[in-house]
């Protein structure tokens, strides 16, 4: 062997091999034993969050439909059952008046169409048919509207419910035949 400054050259060339021989196997092994682990991982765990996240936007969805049509048909209830000044001029609203001047609006304020509002009743109900004394009497509108889900990868994708409301209130003036109007429409 030659030695330049203390140094044997052969040495330094077969460290050189075992050096790159180690790091090789080292780096070899590494990915033999971790290649892909995360972006499999990831290509399980993001269909489900994604999943999640897109029913909890749905379901919300569905939910503010809800809201909207319960309050349009509190709306469209609150003007029924007020009381109206014959002296003033004023009259009653009707059921399709009703319908159309407060229902419908209602609902259209919130980008919710009314055209697809269905079996739509506007009647009276007594509010507590187990009283044995005459009846008090109110009115109740009730209708359904038609909400789809768009949940993809899903048994709910596109398929279609109708979501129902129905909403009570008392008569300001009672009619003194509430009994035998009950049930029938306004």
């Amino acid at each position: 062997m030659l030695y330049a400054g203390g140094v044997e050259w052969g040495n330094m060339c077969q460290l050189g091999r075992a050096l790159s021989g180690r790091i090789g196997s080292r780096v070899a092994t590494r990915l033999r034993e971790e290649s892909g682990a995360e972006l499999f991982e990831a290509a399980l765990v993001i269909p489900l969050l994604l999943m999640l996240l897109l029913g909890i936007i749905t379901f919300g969805r569905a939910y503010n439909v809800y809201q909207t049509i319960t309050r349009a048909a509190r709306e469209g209830a609150r003007e029924l059952v007020m009381t109206n000044c014959a002296t003033c001029g004023n009259t009653a609203y009707t059921a399709g008046q009703v319908r159309t001047d407060f229902v419908e609006p209602a609902m259209s304020a919130s980008n919710i169409d009314p055209a697809n509002i269905s079996n739509y009743t506007t009647k009276y109900v007594p509010l507590d048919p187990n009283d044995p004394t005459p009846y008090i009497c109110g009115l109740q509108i009730a209708f359904q509207y038609p909400y789809t889900f768009s949940l993809p990868f899903t048994s709910l994708n596109l398929s279609t419910i109708n979501l129902s409301v129905k909403v009570q209130m008392r008569l300001e003036n009672q009619p003194s035949n509430c009994q035998s109007l009950a049930g029938t429409d306004y």
